[in-house]
């Protein structure tokens, strides 16, 4: 039985004091795309506003990125569903892939919020990389607790943010999380990092994009 997979991306092309192009981080959507894409699984994308995904840092000389630059999925992927009218409980996980993009309208936005209390509420996977895990700030599963309380999770961390973009993230993602009651951890900077816990998968920076969804992809074979 084919699993099926909900990228949820930033529609946010600038952020921050000077107006910084962003989007979402190219390899962290092509790069578990070329994952879980070979292996058969079926890849649907939703975001905030629906429609056009603008992204940054896109590598020609990556086959990854290249191929999905090239791909249907990137045309659909363009012409993304909007948040609101998905049921993230009609998928097996869901991935909220980074770039400074999310910190701009996946954070704290009560679509996102939802999504992932239905996913969670309902069993399945969820799975962030990079500033993605900002989308599991201010959830909540009905009691009030926050959802990352006592998880174990990374995210982009604090020094790779110092010489990256501190000047233009609303706040430091490393430090909210653990204000929240996260479990952090972190490698070295742009180092591969992910971490289970559980249902929850979460990869530190694009070079955890793919393992992330190796990762992913074991977890929805198992639960098959």
């Amino acid at each position: 039985m084919t699993k099926h997979v909900l990228f949820i991306v930033t529609n946010a092309s600038v952020i921050g004091p000077h107006s910084r192009k962003t989007g979402f981080f190219f390899a962290e959507v092509a790069h578990p795309y070329d994952v879980l894409d070979k292996a058969g699984i079926a890849i649907e994308f939703a975001s905030p506003a629906g429609g056009w995904t603008p992204h940054d840092a896109y590598d020609e000389k990556d086959p990854a990125q290249k191929g999905f630059i090239e791909s249907k999925a990137f045309r659909r992927l363009n012409h993304s569903r909007k948040l609101a009218e998905v049921d993230a409980a009609d998928y097996d996980a869901i991935l909220i892939p980074g770039g400074l993009g999310p910190m701009v309208d996946i954070q704290r936005n009560p679509d996102v919020q939802r999504a992932v209390v239905r996913a969670w509420s309902t069993d399945k996977l969820v799975s962030a990389v990079c500033h993605g895990p900002c989308s599991l700030l201010g959830v909540n599963l009905g009691d009030g607790t926050p959802f990352v309380r006592g998880k174990k999770l990374t995210s982009f961390s604090k020094k790779e943010e110092y010489d990256y973009a501190r000047e233009d993230v609303p706040y430091e993602l490393e430090d909210a999380l653990r204000a929240e009651g996260a479990e952090y951890s972190s490698a070295s900077n742009w180092e591969p990092h992910v971490v289970v816990d559980g249902r929850l998968i979460t990869g530190q920076n694009p070079a955890s994009a793919g393992p992330l969804a190796q990762l992913l992809l074991a977890a929805l074979k198992e639960r098959a």
